[in-house]
């Protein structure tokens, strides 16, 4: 499902273009979109295009966010030989993996969890965190009902619990590495009304932020799961419902997102993306591109504390995976 999303500078040309893989052409021809400039008809090798890749289930609208961001750093790689810039939409992370290990992409954006799968699965490199929506870390926040019994996650042993999906960090890794690190035993429910088994927590899945709170506002589950960005947003968190709603717990902070680099990657070209991402802020144009890109505020390099939290999600997602694995 990965498609292509072409921005290929050459002097002042310019081609812009949306195509899929040579294997799906025949099923996607109906679907494919290309506006090509007639300035800019020759290719640019592979080694002097930069290539971003996203996982995404709206590539159209994650391709206006990656484009500024990728066009700013083509613009700053000329010494390194680069020429080119091209956005790869993947359908989820195991094609992602599979794309960085074949080297169709060089960097991808992601959050935790993605990114240490990328390191562990696909040989990938963490280059340096970054500041989206202008925050550096987050953290799972438990809530329940105002006038609940539960205090403590122990609490939650024979009650039902809400998640978003099994792709969240704050909303599914997270807060099930807390309940097997206090020693509960979760387990999904075939749905949201089923029966908890015994000694256990049951979760289900609300499919969306707003759901978790609906949710547990309205009694249909216990409690809920997700992010102390989702609880202070209103979209996320109506202030009607936060007013009979409370934290009971507060999981440990992690860092909100990364950008990574295929392992592979040139050394001096991975050092120039590096320096080019830490500069931005610094750059008008720079600001600019990071305002597109989910409204970045900056990059930072990676720390000795951030090292030890990638090393606690590291041994969160060991304990999830094996959990799910039995």
């Amino acid at each position: 499902m990965a498609y292509r999303c072409k921005n290929t500078r050459i002097a002042r040309a310019t081609t812009s273009s949306i195509r899929w893989p040579m294997r799906l052409l025949a099923l996607t021809a109906a679907l494919m979109l290309t506006v090509t400039s007639a300035a800019a008809s020759r290719e640019v090798p592979r080694g002097q295009t930069l290539v971003i890749g996203k996982v995404s289930d709206k590539p159209r609208k994650h391709y206006k966010r990656l484009r500024p961001m990728l066009d700013y750093a083509v613009e700053r790689l000329a010494d390194q030989g680069i020429r080119a810039g091209e956005v790869v939409m993947a359908r989820d992370n195991e094609e992602m993996i599979e794309l960085l290990r074949s080297g169709q992409v060089d960097w991808v954006t992601e959050t935790a969890f993605s990114a240490l799968r990328y390191v562990d699965d696909a040989g990938a490199r963490v280059l340096v965190r970054k500041w989206k929506k202008g925050v550096p870390e987050y953290h799972t926040v438990f809530i329940t009902r105002r006038n609940s019994d539960i205090h403590t996650l122990s609490d939650l042993t024979g009650r039902r619990l809400a998640l978003e999906d099994p792709g969240s960090s704050t909303a599914f890794f997270l807060p099930v590495g807390a309940l097997l690190d206090t020693g509960l035993t979760p387990q999904e429910l075939p749905r949201r009304d089923a029966p908890v088994p015994h000694r256990r927590v049951g979760y289900t899945f609300a499919g969306g932020e707003i759901n978790i709170t609906a949710w547990v506002a309205r009694g249909i589950v216990d409690a809920g799961a997700y992010s102390n960005i989702d609880w202070a947003d209103p979209d996320h968190t109506p202030r009607a419902m936060r007013e009979n709603l409370r934290i009971f717990h507060h999981g440990e902070p992690i860092p909100r997102a990364f950008e990574i680099v295929r392992g592979d990657l040139r050394p001096g070209l991975r050092e120039a993306l590096r320096r080019v991402l830490l500069d931005a802020e610094n750059v008008p144009a720079g600001r600019r591109a990071m305002q597109a890109y989910q409204s970045t505020t900056r990059f930072d390099a990676i720390t000795p504390t951030i090292e030890a939290q990638l090393a606690t999600v590291r041994r969160c997602l060991a304990s999830v995976r094996e959990m799910l694995a039995r």
